[in-house]
């Protein structure tokens, strides 16, 4: 199993949440989060600035089957070419537990 986490812009929320219903993914988890980034001036490619951004940061889980097909169809569902894209992080799970049912593993996903 993998963890996608998901750093965009708010308005491409509901595009992303639309186009992955369709995976066998138990849920996300949705943020509104704040940071400070790094981006080098349009106009003076040396010099960086840091900026500050309102972003959503989504969490879900995936079977490693369907990794791919989800990250292609985040990247397809929120790439514009602009510098606020976004970004993608994976990371492997080791385990997952469904308290409810006592399952473990993907079936607890």
């Amino acid at each position: 199993m993998k963890k996608i986490e998901v750093i965009f812009p708010p308005d491409r929320l509901n595009r992303v949440k639309n186009i992955l219903y369709p995976l066998t993914i138990g849920g996300m988890i949705v943020s509104h989060v704040r940071g400070i980034g790094m981006q080098r001036d349009e106009l003076k490619q040396k010099e960086k600035r840091f900026y500050e951004f309102a972003k959503i940061k989504l969490e879900l889980i995936v079977k490693d089957s369907e990794l791919q097909k989800a990250v292609d169809l985040i990247i397809e569902t929120t790439q514009t070419g602009h510098v606020d894209d976004g970004k993608i992080f994976i990371s492997d799970i080791r385990d997952s537990v469904r308290i409810r049912m006592g399952e473990y593993g993907e079936d607890a996903v």
